[in-house]
């Protein structure tokens, strides 16, 4: 769905734990996509690691599932799962594919749109209605009426009354793809988890070079390495080069290329120069890395030596 959409999409992050199953990127934007049965498997670590990837990736962390427990996920409506949106395949085909947005969100209580509160209230005022008029008309408060004009979203039967009485689109869509921030508390990011004891030397080389590291705790990296001042950013790896090494390393490729990162694995002994696009460095190496533009320059060689060869 997502290549028909015009998404570049990686390979599936097949190795467990895994927060997101693959990246896909359209223009500018990009997605980090967790595919569900149930949406009650998707647990507030996961959903707080999407939220710190996609933040450090510029990237939409985003849910597509089937169900909950008790019910099949409606069709044009965006469900919410530890501040991540969640989406059902029919809502995921029409926004990507018909570049249609969803207009209802569910929260606690039921289902509710946005209400443009500039367009309401210059409806009311058209036909020359009271607060007053209008929340008898509603079977509401005259205050509720106010908060709707101030931006407070109403139920969907709500809105369908508005719509019939003005006989004119008072909703506006649900933003899912800027994290749909405007229909759900903000929050800030979650912090990030404390660093494996064994990746220490290797997040210290890249903080003494000029990065701020972010340790992961559920992706096929160990972390996302940026330098803010000309938005570098890194995928790094680390472990003994084994075979689960290698398909993690092509993974880390794969999802670089979707979300315009380099990516490294640093090892005890590198077998070849990269695997795919992620460069393999020795841990000796590593510790005598200089400053930041020695990496990327090692990186980037590695990577087009084992293009050529």
């Amino acid at each position: 769905m997502l290549e028909d959409a015009g998404f570049v999409v990686s390979e599936r992050c097949a190795i467990r734990p895994k927060s997101f199953d693959v990246a896909a990127r359209r223009g500018e934007d990009t997605l980090l996509v967790k595919i569900l049965g149930n949406i009650d498997a998707f647990d507030a670590k996961t959903g707080a690691e999407m939220r710190r990837l996609g933040e450090y990736l510029q990237a939409t962390p985003i849910v597509i599932g089937l169900r909950t427990r008790d019910e099949e996920l409606k069709p044009g409506v965006t469900y919410f799962r530890h501040g991540v949106p969640v989406l059902s395949p029919d809502t995921a085909m029409d926004l990507f594919v018909e570049e249609v947005p969803p207009l209802i969100y569910a929260a606690p209580g039921g289902l509710y749109v946005n209400i443009d509160s500039d367009v309401l209230a210059d409806a009311r005022q058209d036909r020359d209605w009271s607060l007053g008029r209008l929340a008898q008309e509603l079977g509401v408060s005259r205050r509720t009426v106010s908060k709707y004009e101030d931006g407070m979203d109403a139920s969907v039967e709500v809105a369908t009354h508005l719509e019939e009485l003005f006989d004119a689109p008072l909703t506006s869509p649900v933003e899912v793809l800027d994290g749909a921030e405007e229909v759900h508390d903000a929050e800030e990011t979650p912090e990030d988890p404390d660093v494996d004891p064994d990746d220490e030397p290797i997040v210290a080389v890249l903080t003494r070079v000029g990065y701020e590291v972010h340790p992961t705790d559920r992706a096929p990296f160990k972390t996302v390495s940026e330098d803010e001042t000309d938005h570098d950013r890194v995928l790094t790896g680390h472990s003994t080069f084994t075979k689960t090494a290698e398909k993690r390393a092509r993974i880390m490729s794969s999802v670089g290329l979707v979300t315009r990162t380099t990516s490294v694995y640093v090892v005890d002994e590198a077998p070849r120069d990269a695997v795919d696009g992620t460069a393999l460095i020795e841990e000796e190496e590593m510790e005598n890395i200089e400053d930041r533009i020695d990496l990327r320059d090692l990186i980037m060689e590695r990577a087009e030596e084992q293009g050529t060869a």
